[in-house]
């Protein structure tokens, strides 16, 4: 007698989960942060709103996930290791060519509306902002770490410096022209913020 199996819940909550995923992404880009609910989200998904409610416990906890798979998607397309900053011996060139990418990923309409949303409610919802830095900031930022530590060994930037702090030099001022819109976040602009970080603003003899 042939065993008959059930359907597989694992899978089918796979399928649950990441179409939830996709309807809080479309929905906070289509009409905002704002007026995304979890009913509207449960409703372009395709499933009850206590489904929702069952793995998570707001709307910011949905898109936060959402945009970490987003995210780890990205990574995987990128290859063995996912992302990492090149180290050609070119500081200059392997931090501009990181940031150009940078500056294309944040111009692009499926990162800058969920992006928007989290760092907004990081503001107002500290156990959020906490959880997007650790998840999602922390581990790209050492990327930088770890590329500045190499020019260290190789004499390219001081002995002293910490490459920590001196990240943000290079970090900042995108996400600063970026999170409040002062001006176009262009390639020519990250490649200046380059230039200015690493080689500094004293006259050159």
């Amino acid at each position: 007698m042939t065993e008959t199996k059930g359907p597989d819940s694992s899978r089918r909550s796979e399928r649950s989960r990441r179409a939830i995923h996709d309807a809080a992404l479309a929905l906070v880009g289509e009409i905002g942060y704002a007026r995304t609910t979890i009913e509207g989200i449960a409703s372009r998904a395709g499933v009850g709103k206590q489904t929702i409610y069952r793995w998570w416990p707001s709307k910011a906890a949905v898109l936060l996930e959402a945009f970490l798979d987003l995210a780890e998607q990205a990574s995987d397309a990128a290859g063995p290791g996912g992302y990492e900053i090149p180290d050609t011996g070119d500081l200059e060139a392997d931090l501009r060519l990181v940031l150009r990418a940078t500056v294309d990923e944040m111009n692009t309409p499926v990162y800058d509306a969920p992006a928007r949303a989290l760092a907004a409610e990081g503001v107002v919802d500290a156990a959020v902002g906490a959880q997007f830095v650790e998840k999602l900031l922390e581990p790209q930022l050492q990327l930088y770490v770890t590329r500045l530590r190499a020019a260290q060994q190789a004499g390219q930037v001081r002995p002293g410096i910490d490459p920590r702090i001196a990240l943000e030099l290079f970090v900042g001022p995108l996400a600063h022209r970026w999170l409040l819109r002062t001006l176009p976040l262009t390639h020519e602009y990250a490649d200046l913020v380059v230039d200015y970080a690493v080689n500094g603003l004293a006259p050159r003899g």
